[in-house]
């Protein structure tokens, strides 16, 4: 049996996987947000900020190991899947490569996001948003919107185990949406006491927890 959190959500069987992916099994489709692909590409080039340039292979790799074990036909990837298109383009031989490895064999959707908007130059169909009934996927929520998966926030949450508090990033999801947590390395968050998730989330809101192993916890609020 896979680890993760199982949820029904409008009718769909869900799985809020440890490391991030959300899985929707009946149709074989892997979602995942907010790669930042290239991130120390584009920190070097706008900022002069020199980080390890490791971030991306980081994060294919562990999208590989997603891929592998669940084999999707469909991989749908959330917005901000690369730090912004120069980055893109600027990708490695050996990322290029791992890449295409992954996309072979099955659909790959790139939705637009804040940090990618436009058309890349990789193989793949990218769309402003993606509707596979009855859910949509988009980059940014929308108020009031329903059926809907999204990413953008970065959300993180925190959860006391004994005497101490763990930050984590996380999935948040109640009875209208999910939003993603972001799967690149070296990526930041965005806690769920924050006003925004307050705009977006009902009430009965939870958060699940990434990691080793899932944690699920009604969503923290001010």
């Amino acid at each position: 049996m896979l680890d993760g959190h199982f949820f029904s959500f409008f009718g769909v069987q869900l799985i809020a996987r440890p490391s991030g992916v959300l899985w929707w099994s009946d149709e074989r489709v892997l979602c995942v947000s907010d790669l930042h692909l290239g991130k120390s590409d584009r920190l070097a080039r706008r900022s002069g900020v020199l980080v390890p340039p490791y971030e991306t292979i980081d994060t294919l790799q562990r999208l590989q190991k997603e891929i592998e074990l669940l084999e999707p036909d469909i991989v749908i990837s959330l917005g901000d899947n690369f730090d912004d298109l120069e980055a893109a383009d600027s990708l490695s031989l050996a990322d290029r490569l791992c890449l295409s490895q992954l996309q072979t064999g099955r659909m790959w959707i790139w939705i637009q996001g804040n940090h990618d908007l436009g058309v890349g130059k990789l193989t793949g169909q990218y769309l402003e948003e993606y509707n596979f009934e009855p859910l949509v996927f988009r980059h940014i929520a929308k108020v009031g919107a329903k059926a809907e998966i999204s990413g953008h926030y970065h959300p993180k949450a925190a959860v006391r185990l004994r005497s101490r508090s763990i930050v984590r990033p996380c999935f948040l999801y109640d009875e209208r949406r999910v939003i993603l947590p972001s799967f690149g390395t070296f990526t930041g968050g965005l806690r769920s006491e924050a006003a925004e998730f307050d705009v977006l989330m009902e009430n009965e809101a939870f958060a699940v927890l990434t990691g080793n192993k899932s944690y699920v916890i009604p969503m923290p609020r001010k």
